[in-house]
């Protein structure tokens, strides 16, 4: 009997090999769960009674590289990365958890009931046989799957204690699926949040990328400080939580940053844009300061103190480089000025040097987050939309003698004319060429004319040489015709 579910090749054939050998194989965990909800699993994860030495002869690239018996077997004919590495884990029992954090023996000699009786959730407790098309499901979960509902393998308080990982762990879950969280597994989560403590940054690292991640990012963090989770995890967020603003706001700081994330995820923004959104106003809290003319609350250098604290929240979260070098820019400079009647073109290029030609766009894409997390129903209004016309404008390749692959230095090589304002009619005269056919920009092209053109009298080249000039404004007054067009700036 073949199973209705859709498997890959790359992983039917293991699980056959196996079974062929005389194991048992059965699909396990998060695959198994995201097949029954109709969705292509991210990976996919083996379990089988044979040992790790016994799998690793079965097939001709492997790798084992841990303590838990799992062998990564490696798939060299595809281009699909979730099948490149099929993970295959022989049935375990494990020892007790005295740190928290993983079992202190692992023993290979369980049955399958045994291995999925140490899982975390009932949804992830279920093994799938392919051929034979057999289900085992000792915990009941595919009927929370049906239901929606988190519910933890036996006690919650037994799981939570041997890795609290799964305490953050069912929080992802629910802010990737929407499931909601089963009572008596919230209420050991809210019981065993200090917990947190002893687990690895790396591992909480992995799961808030996730959250954030996810399509409800902001559903995921609120259930986080329902839970009291925040203050184990990002302690600096949890100072935001109901600091109110001024009335450019409608929400409190926390409210406007989960609210700017979410937008964020909306647009399906980058990993790095969803945290600087998460973040740009973090030290919101530590610069609030009440105006004694007009009494409302202020936050002057929030977005200096906000690069410090980034940086550091992010070093904690053991985030890579690259990843803080760039959020804790974005925070820096998530407050330009973009009074577009004020404002000038030298501005924009300053602030273009400040964040950088590779981050301005992201710093735009900040912007338009902490705007609509303002409580501001447009995300791009007439004076952004004419600000990112702005910084197009600068960016542009200039239309200028600067594109030319000669210079007067080579020009004067070339003609031995000396230096003076010949040699700069000859220049233009080129751009007026190269404008018209881009082909002859090349150094050998040029240099040939440039001699051609040096033999004329200085008069007749003034005149090639300022209608050079012209043509390069009237291309100059196209692009910017282009790009404010494009902007809707006209």
């Amino acid at each position: 009997m073949s199973t209705p579910f859709e498997i890959p090749e790359e992983v039917s054939r293991i699980t056959k090999t196996l079974k062929n050998a005389g194991f048992e194989s059965y699909l396990v965990g998060g695959c198994v769960r995201d097949l029954f909800l109709g969705k292509t699993p991210k990976d996919w994860d083996v379990t089988t009674n044979a040992g790790p030495e016994e799998i690793i002869k079965l097939f001709p690239k492997t790798f084992y590289e841990n303590d838990y018996g799992t062998v990564g077997v490696v798939n060299e004919d595809t281009e699909n990365d979730s099948l490149k590495v099929i993970e295959v884990t022989p049935y375990r029992k494990e020892g007790k958890y005295t740190d928290n954090r993983r079992p202190d023996t692992v023993s290979f000699d369980a049955t399958l009931d045994e291995d999925l009786n140490r899982r975390d959730f009932t949804i992830n407790a279920i093994a799938l046989d392919v051929e034979d098309n057999k289900v085992i499901d000792p915990f009941s979960g595919r009927k929370d799957i049906q239901e929606g509902v988190i519910k933890t393998v036996g006690k919650p308080e037994d799981r939570f204690e041997e890795d609290s990982l799964r305490i953050l762990r069912s929080v992802r879950i629910h802010a990737e699926l929407g499931f909601i969280i089963d009572p008596s597994t919230e209420k050991a989560i809210v019981y065993d949040a200090h917990l947190l403590k002893n687990i690895a940054k790396e591992r909480i690292r992995d799961e808030f990328i996730r959250i954030i991640m996810s399509s409800s990012p902001m559903e995921g963090m609120l259930t986080m400080r329902k839970f009291g989770l925040i203050e184990h995890t990002i302690p600096h967020l949890a100072k935001t939580f109901d600091v109110k603003q001024n009335q450019a706001h409608s929400y409190d700081v926390w409210t406007h940053l989960l609210k700017s994330l979410q937008h964020a995820a909306d647009k399906k923004l980058a990993l790095h844009i969803r945290l600087s959104a998460l973040f740009h106003d973090i030290a919101k809290p530590d610069t609030r300061r009440l105006s004694k003319d007009k009494q409302e609350w202020t936050f002057y250098g929030h977005e200096v103190v906000g690069e410090r604290v980034t940086r550091e929240t992010l070093k904690d979260l053991r985030f890579p480089n690259d990843i803080i070098e760039k959020v804790s820019k974005l925070v820096r400079w998530h407050m330009f000025f973009s009074d577009t009647e004020q404002i000038t073109l030298s501005a924009v290029r300053r602030l273009i040097s400040n964040v950088g030609q590779e981050n301005v766009w992201d710093l735009i894409d900040v912007r338009m987050c902490d705007r609509i997390g303002t409580g501001r129903p447009k995300e791009s209004p007439y004076r952004l939309r004419k600000y990112k016309s702005m910084i197009e404008e600068v960016m542009r390749d200039p239309v200028s003698v600067g594109m030319l692959k000669i210079d007067g230095k080579k020009i004067m090589e070339v003609t031995d004319l000396p230096a003076g304002p010949k040699v700069g009619y000859i220049l233009h005269a080129l751009l007026e060429e190269a404008l018209e056919n881009p082909s002859i920009n090349t150094q050998a092209k040029l240099a040939k004319k440039a001699k051609e053109l040096a033999i004329l009298e200085e008069s007749e080249l003034k005149v090639l040489g300022e209608k050079g000039k012209k043509k390069k404004e009237n291309e100059e007054e196209i692009k910017i015709k282009q790009i404010r067009k494009k902007h809707w700036v006209e």
